[in-house]
């Protein structure tokens, strides 16, 4: 009686690990659940650039925009009037009116050497001599050569002059962020000198760049500007801007 019910009982254990071995089986053929976390990533987050096309494609091989628009930053600043320009001087921005000091030599030389072509430096690798300026502002070409009287056929804008930003919200930064934004590439360009002198302190609704081609660029810097150090615009300047735009309204914001 014993033999036959250890039969019976081995029987049924072999029965039932056949079944969890068959239901096993039957599960490694199945797919895995897909993660739902997984479903929640952005493809246009990751993205690849090809240089040949000056393209960004994201991970189905689509065309996706490198950067924000200007005409959607543009409508996310503030517009109000200007703040009292009281108190204003190029000092409240550099120090003793001088550009910050970088790899032995100054911000000027710094935006020389990255605008300019066909440069020849100084001894000290950093002070320009000489080079080829394409100007942005008239779309003239410049032949720069360095010394007292040629030297400033060439300048360095702000392109958010210091007096503007002053009167839009800048004389309420500190000391530290008001001298990084008079430093800051992203405000800066090497452009013709008697344009630059031509535009003095003007917001786009009193000056534009002569070279219509560049307009769009202009503005569109203007306003990455004004984002990064959260200043606002007057409703004259905001017009101006956003009609600017209205001609190219996939203009992007400049990238780094």
């Amino acid at each position: 009686m014993d033999k036959v019910l250890r039969r019976r009982r081995n029987t049924v254990l072999g029965v039932v690990l056949i079944v969890c071995l068959a239901f096993l089986l039957y599960l490694a053929g199945q797919k895995l659940p897909v993660d739902d976390t997984m479903a929640e990533i952005d493809p246009v987050t990751v993205v690849e650039y090809d240089a040949e096309t000056d393209e960004f494609t994201d991970y189905l091989g689509e065309t996706v925009s490198a950067s924000p628009l200007a005409l959607d930053e543009l409508h996310k600043l503030l517009v109000k009037d200007w703040a009292a320009h009281d108190g204003y001087s190029r000092d409240k921005f550099l120090s003793s009116g001088n550009w910050n000091k970088w790899n032995d030599c100054n911000t000027r030389e710094k935006i020389l050497g990255r605008d300019l072509d066909e440069i020849i430096y100084d001894g000290n690798g950093c002070t320009v001599l000489s080079g080829i300026l394409h100007d942005p502002y008239t779309g003239k070409t410049i032949n720069f050569t360095r010394g007292s009287s040629t030297s400033s056929a060439v300048q360095i804008d702000h392109v958010v002059a210091l007096s503007n930003a002053w009167a839009t919200g800048a004389q309420d930064l500190d000391s530290a962020t008001r001298n990084r934004f008079a430093n800051d590439d992203l405000n800066l360009l090497a452009v013709d000198g008697p344009a630059n002198m031509q535009k003095s302190d003007n917001d786009a609704s009193a000056w534009l760049p002569s070279n219509k081609g560049f307009r769009c660029e202009y503005v569109a810097r203007q306003i990455a500007v004004k984002v990064k150090y959260a200043l606002w615009l007057r409703l004259a300047e905001f017009e101006a801007m956003n009609n600017v735009l209205s001609s190219c309204p996939e203009q992007p914001m400049p990238t780094p």
